[in-house]
C-alpha cells in the first residue's frame, strides 16, 4: 500500500464526503468519534473490514489521553497480583504484534529493575510473579518478542543503575517491557487507516448525535472548528471512542444509558538523562501509585500519579505539589538530589477511569476488567476504559459490537496489518550509515530518525532532496531536523505550531520553557509549508506562547483549582463548540 498523507487537503476531502452522506451521497457504515489511540484504532480495524468509515476528532489527533501517558506497552505486571491471568496475557499478546509485527519502529524493548531488600520472600515472590509474566508472554505464536527476566546480584545492581540507594537492597529482579511514542503511534494509526480506505477530519467537533424516526442514532452534526461550518453526516454505526468524554458524548445523543467514566490524573516528570546515572528502567511500588523510571533517548520519565480531576478535561495540568510529591519520592531511592531546577519538562493527562456497571436503559454491554462495550441506543456504541497497550483488542470489541452479526462475515485482521514505516524499516536502518556520513548526523539523531519513521524515513529523504537544509538541525532544538517540521505539515497532519509542539515533536516538555526559544524556526518553516501569512504565522506563535507561559504559571500553584484557574487564561486555537455536561 502506498502511504497516503494527512494534509489540510485530505482533511477537506473527508469533510466533504462527510458532508455528502448527509446530503443523499453514500451513507457512511462507521463513523467512529474520537482521535485518540482507540479510535484511531477502530478507524482501522473498520477500514480494513471493507466498511466505508470515517473518524473525527474534536481537536488534534491524541490531544487527549493518547499524548500524555506512561509511553509503556506493556503486559501490567501488577494484574498477575489480582490473579487476572487471562487480562495480562491479552495485554502480552499486543505487546508482541507491536515488538514484531505491528511497529517494530515505535515501539521498543526495554529492561526494568525491581530492587529488593528481602533475601528470601521478595526474591522469591517478585521471582514467581516475572516467571509467569514471562510464560504467559511464551504462549503467543512464533519466536519470544522479548528476553526472558533475571536475577541480579547488588554488585549487578549497582552496575545497572548506580545511582539508586543500595544501603538496603540485596539485589534485583529484572524484566522486559516495551516503551512507545504515544501520539506518533495515533498518527501512524490514522494515517495507516486513510491508506486502507478511512477518511479522517480533525479540528471537527460532533455537536448532536442524531436519530431516525425509530429512535436509532443515524448520523451526527458536526462542526468545522477551522471554519465554523456545520455538517449533517449520516452512518449505519456510530462508534464513541472519547475516553473522559464518554458521557458528554452519550448526552448528545439526548440517552439517560451509556458508561459511567470518571478522570484521574496522572502527572510525569522530564529529567535530563546525565542528572541519573543508570541504563535500566526501574519499578517501584509508592503507597498511592507506582514509581517509573524511564529512560527516554537524552532524558529520563518519572512518574505517576494517581488523583482525581473534576475541572477542565481539555488541560488537566501539573501542580506544584504534584512535582514536589514525584521528586521527593524518586528522592527517596536516589543518590543524589533532585530539585525543581532539574526539571526541564513535565505533563499532566487524565485516565478514562470505568466505573462498575452501565446507566439504566442501557440496552447490552460486553465486560472485560480492562474496557467495557456498551449500546445505550440502537446505532450508537460506546467503549470505555481499557490501555494504549490494547488498543487493538479495544477497537475489535468496539467493531465487533457495533456490527453484530455481521462481525463473524467481516472479521478483524488488524493483527496482520503493520502500521505504516513498519514493512522495510530493516532495509532503511542499512542504508542509514552511509545517510549519516553524508549529512553529518549523530548517532543519537539516526536513532531518533529511525524511531520515529522507520521506512517512512524515505519521504523525509524526499523533502531534503528538494531543500538539503531541512537535513540540519533545528538551531534550539538540536534533537529535531528542519526537515521533520516540514513532514509534519505535508503528511501528519498538523494545522497549527501548537500540533507540531505538542504532538509531532515533543518539544513542549523535552527542552526548558516549553521549546519557546525553537518557535520562531518553527513557525517559519511551517508558515512556508503551510501557506500562512504573517498576520497568521504571529496568531499561531502568540497562541503557543499564551499556552506554555500559562502552563509554567500553573506549576506554580500549589492546588488544582488555582492551576486550573492560570491555565484557563491561555484561549485555545481552536475553541470547542460550548455543549455537552463538563469539560
Amino acid at each position: 500500500m502506498h502511504a497516503q498523507p494527512l494534509t489540510a487537503q485530505s482533511r477537506q476531502d473527508a469533510l466533504d464526503v462527510l458532508a455528502a452522506s448527509g446530503e443523499g451521497g453514500p451513507e457512511l457504515d462507521v463513523l467512529v468519534i474520537g482521535g485518540g489511540v482507540t479510535g484511531a484504532g477502530a478507524a482501522l480495524d473498520a477500514a480494513t473490514r471493507g466498511l466505508r468509515t470515517a473518524v473525527v476528532e474534536g481537536q488534534d489527533w491524541a490531544s487527549g489521553t493518547s499524548q500524555w501517558s506512561t509511553k509503556l506497552v506493556h503486559g501490567g505486571l501488577r494484574y498477575l497480583q489480582m490473579l487476572d491471568f487471562k487480562l495480562v496475557q491479552e495485554a502480552l499478546t499486543e505487546r508482541g504484534l507491536l515488538l514484531q509485527k505491528l511497529a517494530p519502529h515505535l515501539v521498543k524493548p526495554m529492561p526494568f529493575l525491581i530492587p529488593l531488600e528481602h533475601r528470601v520472600w521478595q526474591r522469591a515472590y517478585y521471582g514467581a510473579g516475572v516467571s509467569l509474566y514471562d510464560a504467559l508472554a511464551n504462549l503467543m505464536p512464533g519466536r519470544r518478542a522479548l528476553p526472558i527476566h533475571k536475577h541480579r546480584t547488588r554488585k549487578g545492581l549497582e552496575q545497572s543503575f548506580p545511582d539508586l540507594r543500595h544501603e538496603t537492597a540485596i539485589g534485583a529482579v529484572q524484566y522486559y517491557d516495551a516503551t512507545v511514542d504515544d501520539a506518533r503511534l495515533v498518527a501512524m494509526l490514522v494515517r495507516t487507516a486513510v491508506t486502507y480506505g478511512a477518511h479522517a477530519a480533525s479540528r471537527t467537533q460532533v455537536v448532536e448525535i442524531t436519530k431516525d424516526e425509530t429512535g436509532r442514532a443515524n448520523g451526527a452534526v458536526l462542526m468545522d472548528l477551522e471554519t465554523g461550518t456545520r455538517i449533517t453526516a449520516r452512518a449505519r454505526h456510530i462508534i464513541n471512542c472519547t475516553g473522559v468524554w464518554t458521557e458528554d458524548v452519550e448526552d448528545l445523543a439526548d440517552t439517560s444509558g451509556g458508561l459511567n467514566v470518571l478522570a484521574s490524573k496522572g502527572i510525569h516528570l522530564i529529567i535530563p538523562r546525565d542528572r541519573i546515572q543508570g541504563t535500566s528502567g526501574l519499578f517501584i511500588q509508592t503507597e498511592k501509585s507506582v514509581l517509573f523510571f524511564i529512560p527516554w533517548s537524552r532524558y529520563w520519565i518519572l512518574g505517576t500519579t494517581d488523583t482525581p480531576w473534576e475541572l477542565d478535561r481539555h488541560n488537566p495540568v501539573a501542580t506544584a505539589a504534584d512535582i514536589d510529591y514525584v521528586l521527593d519520592h524518586a528522592n527517596d531511592v536516589l543518590k543524589k538530589t533532585l530539585t525543581r531546577d532539574d526539571v526541564i519538562g513535565w505533563y499532566a493527562g487524565l485516565r478514562p477511569l470505568l466505573q462498575p456497571g452501565t446507566k439504566e436503559g442501557t440496552s447490552s454491554a460486553k465486560v472485560s476488567r480492562e474496557h467495557t462495550v456498551a449500546s445505550p441506543i440502537p446505532g450508537l456504541t460506546v467503549i470505555g476504559g481499557g490501555k494504549l497497550t490494547t488498543y487493538r483488542v479495544m477497537a475489535k470489541d468496539a467493531v465487533d459490537f457495533a456490527l453484530g452479526n455481521r462481525a463473524e462475515e467481516l472479521a478483524c485482521i488488524t493483527d496482520e496489518i503493520p502500521l505504516l514505516g513498519a514493512v522495510g524499516e530493516a532495509a532503511v536502518r542499512r542504508r542509514m550509515p552511509e545517510l549519516q556520513r553524508r549529512f553529518g548526523w549523530s548517532d543519537m539523531m539516526v536513532d531518533h530518525l529511525l524511531h520515529r519513521y522507520g521506512s517512512l524515513m524515505d519521504e523525509l529523504l524526499d523533502l531534503i532532496a528538494e531543500d538539503e537544509s531541512l537535513a540540519t538541525p533545528l538551531e534550539h532544538a538540536h534533537a529535531y531536523l528542519r526537515a521533520e517540521i516540514a513532514y509534519a505539515c505535508t503528511s501528519e497532519g498538523a494545522l497549527h505550531l501548537e500540533d507540531i509542539m505538542c504532538r509531532r515533536t515533543r518539544l513542549v516538555y523535552e527542552v526548558l520553557h516549553q521549546g519557546l526559544d525553537a518557535v520562531p524556526e518553527i513557525a517559519d518553516i511551517a508558515a512556508d509549508r503551510l501557506g500562512w501569512d504573517e498576520a497568521r504565522k504571529e496568531k499561531e506563535v502568540s497562541a503557543y506562547r499564551a499556552r506554555a507561559e500559562a502552563e509554567e504559571a500553573a506549576a506554580r500553584q500549589p492546588d488544582d483549582a488555582s492551576a486550573a484557574a492560570e491555565r484557563s487564561k491561555a484561549e485555545p486555537i481552536t475553541p470547542l463548540h460550548p455543549i455537552g455536561s463538563g469539560g
